[in-house]
């Protein structure tokens, strides 16, 4: 694996973990993590307190230095959540399909999108919860 894939694989798997703690921390039960098949994968399947199933793709970006974080947010540069797009909307339904069809999941649910902001050297973090993104 290069440098450049290891570095983002780093950073997205940091980005799952900041993302399953901050749902625990918001009341939400993880059900699944990193549910795959090849024709898509759920980062995080979690339970809210109402027991409606959300399927949450996490996005994650990273920063050298909290200032450069906090500038981007300010100027509105590099959103992570702009990454879900509509051909990776249709690889999560997929995966939907297959998890609600092997869980016999009949009940509501809802698809969201967690964009986190890090910079690891600095231990800091911010995070975008978009609830619903489907409706």
């Amino acid at each position: 694996m290069d440098k450049n894939k290891k570095n983002t694989k780093k950073t997205g798997d940091l980005g799952e973990k900041l993302a399953q703690q901050y749902l625990i921390d918001h009341r939400f039960t993880i059900v699944e993590a990193n549910y795959w098949r090849k024709w898509g994968e759920i980062d995080v399947v979690a339970k809210d307190r109402d027991g409606v199933i959300h399927f949450i793709e996490v996005k994650t970006v990273s920063y050298e230095t909290k200032g450069k974080l906090e500038s981007a947010l300010i100027s509105g540069d590099w959103r992570p959540e702009e990454q879900v797009t509509a051909r990776k909307l249709h690889q999560i339904h997929k995966a939907i399909q297959t998890w609600v069809s092997e869980h016999d999941y009949e009940e509501e649910f809802v698809i969201d999108v967690l964009a986190i902001r890090i910079v690891p050297h600095e231990t800091y973090a911010t995070v975008n919860f978009l609830e619903n993104i489907v409706q």
